[in-house]
């Protein structure tokens, strides 16, 4: 699931997943993705910061304290590099963290990578 406020940023990811053979699902904010999380239950969410009515920390927030998608990886997206910005995403919760503009091979990497941590875990 691809959650961004941005059209280009949902339509780049979507294009390069289904590429790779990823069914996606995509929101265009915090309260659209709660409703189709609980509709499509994805494998992995990429949530945007900077949203409308829900941002991200507070959608990954509400996804971790749930029951059901508590352990769903959630990778934060956002156009800020900060420390303090990857600081907070990993206090609500988040798995990952890309930083946007992202690359076909970063998108793909953090998907691989959490794949890696599922299978250790």
């Amino acid at each position: 699931m691809v959650v961004d406020d941005s059209k280009t940023i949902r339509r780049t990811a979507e294009t390069l997943l289904k590429k790779q053979g990823c069914e996606v699902v995509t929101g265009v904010d915090g309260y659209d993705a709660l409703s189709k999380i609980a509709d499509y239950k994805p494998d992995i969410i990429f949530i945007d910061i900077m949203m409308p009515r829900l941002d991200g920390y507070q959608t990954c927030a509400l996804v971790k304290s749930n029951k059901e998608f508590g352990k769903t990886p959630i990778i934060m997206l956002s156009s800020k590099d900060g420390v303090f910005d990857k600081a907070k995403g990993r206090v609500v919760g988040s798995d990952n963290y890309l930083t946007k503009p992202f690359s076909r091979d970063e998108l793909l990497n953090a998907i691989i990578g959490q794949l890696n941590q599922e299978q250790v875990a």
